[in-house]
C-alpha cells in the first residue's frame, strides 16, 4: 500500500507520483528541513510548533494528511510549483548519495505532476 499524488483530470494516462507511506514521510522530512524546520517540531507531526511560525509555500503539501484531507487546487499547485523548481536547482549536484536522488527524483515527478495540474487547471488529488 501507498500513497499517490495525481490531477483530477479523470485520465489514468496522466502523470502521477507514488511512494510507500514511508517514502512519502522520507520526502516531507526533507523537504521540510530543505526549508529550515524539522517536520517532526511541527503540530500534526508530533510537534507543537505552529504552521503559522513557517513561511513556506510547499505547506500544502507539507502539513496535508497522508491520503485524506483536501485535494490541493491549481493555485496551490502553481505556488509551490517555484520553490520545488529552486530545490531541484540547489540539489542536482548532490546526486552521488542514493537517498539524495531518490529525494531529487520525487521532486522531479513531482513538478511534473503539479504544472500538469496547473496546465490543465485541475486538483492535485491525495489518494
Amino acid at each position: 500500500m501507498g500513497l499517490m499524488l495525481f490531477p483530477g483530470d479523470d485520465d489514468v494516462a496522466s502523470p502521477d507520483v507514488s511512494w510507500s507511506y514511508t517514502g512519502f514521510s522520507m520526502f516531507r522530512k526533507w523537504l521540510a528541513q530543505a526549508e529550515g524546520f524539522t517536520l517532526t517540531e511541527m503540530n500534526g507531526f508530533g510537534g507543537e510548533r505552529q504552521w503559522r511560525s513557517v513561511s513556506t509555500t510547499l505547506a500544502p503539501l507539507l502539513n496535508h494528511p497522508d491520503d485524506d484531507g483536501p485535494d490541493l487546487t491549481p493555485a496551490q499547485c502553481a505556488a509551490m510549483l517555484p520553490r520545488l523548481e529552486a530545490i531541484l536547482d540547489q540539489r542536482q549536484s548532490d546526486d552521488s548519495d542514493p537517498v539524495i536522488r531518490r529525494r531529487i527524483e520525487d521532486v522531479r515527478e513531482s513538478i511534473t505532476v503539479l504544472r500538469f495540474c496547473v496546465d490543465k487547471d485541475v486538483e492535485l488529488i491525495f489518494g
